[in-house]
């Protein structure tokens, strides 16, 4: 008997099962502390206690820093996607849709969805490497004996940022991407840009706007929280800070992508 559990303790379904155990446990810890410190951010947000100048300065870099490679990655991935599209919808006699296809696929999705992979590559990456060698060189433990909370002091002002600068930066990258659809049609399929703007508000309502714009706070929101407390608990000196930013980019992009499907299903299905 003994020899039998000690064989398929070396055995790969163990292996695997145990891995696979491990990987869950993980999964609902990091859950369990990400939800534990938005909550933490709820309350210090409604009562008030909040640093205005870090706040400024984490917009200006939530907002401005990340909006030339957001624009360049929306810019490109419009222009991609409209030259496919333009030449064979005019082929087809669709071309009088053209303008209508790629607004709705601008402002519905493409602009949020691509800001918040660039946010995460850049912002969110930055954001946990920053406070995960906070870590790792125990400022956060020195912040904490001076009797200042690491949640107030760190959180608050990067979570907030990312709640009220990306909006903006949608709103941004979507008028830069219907416009680069307008020139794309226009250079690949020959359609006037008249005639794109003309066929671009039929099919786009205040709806999609709404929509859009609040998948964007729930976006910025998330993907600080995820960021700043993936490198919270980063442990185990420069090794564990490449984990916990790599961890913070997963589960950035796996949030942003869940918050996308559930705005799908509430408003488009």
């Amino acid at each position: 008997m003994i020899s039998a559990k000690k064989y398929y303790r070396q055995s790969a379904t163990y292996k695997i099962l145990t891995g696979i155990g491990r990987q869950v446990a993980v999964f609902f810890d990091t859950l369990g502390k990400i939800t534990e410190n938005g909550i933490e951010v709820i309350k210090y947000v409604l009562r008030g206690q909040i640093d205005r100048r870090e706040l400024i300065y984490q917009c200006y870099r939530f907002g401005i820093t990340s909006l030339p490679i957001t624009l360049s990655v929306v810019s490109m991935s419009i222009i991609i996607v409209t030259s496919q599209v333009a030449l064979e919808m005019v082929k087809q006699g669709g071309g009088h849709f053209v303008g209508m296809a790629v607004t709705v696929l601008v402002v519905r999705e493409l602009a949020v969805i691509m800001s918040g992979f660039a946010l995460i590559s850049m912002i969110g990456s930055s954001l946990a490497s920053e406070i995960a060698t906070m870590r790792v060189t125990e400022q956060i433990d020195a912040i904490e004996v001076l009797k200042v909370k690491p949640v107030q002091y760190l959180f608050v002002p990067r979570v907030l940022s990312g709640i009220m600068m990306t909006p903006v930066v949608v709103i941004i990258t979507s008028v830069v991407g219907i416009l680069a659809g307008a020139i794309t049609s226009d250079l690949c399929a020959g359609l006037s840009r008249r005639a794109f703007f003309e066929s671009a508000w039929l099919g786009i309502y205040m709806k999609d706007l709404f929509v859009s714009v609040g998948k964007a706070f729930c976006f910025g929101g998330v993907i600080a929280l995820i960021s700043c407390s993936c490198g919270y608990y980063a442990k185990g000196g420069a090794k564990g800070v490449g984990e916990a930013t790599t961890k913070a980019v997963v589960w950035s992009f796996v949030g942003i992508v869940i918050i996308d499907m559930l705005f799908a299903i509430a408003f488009f299905f």
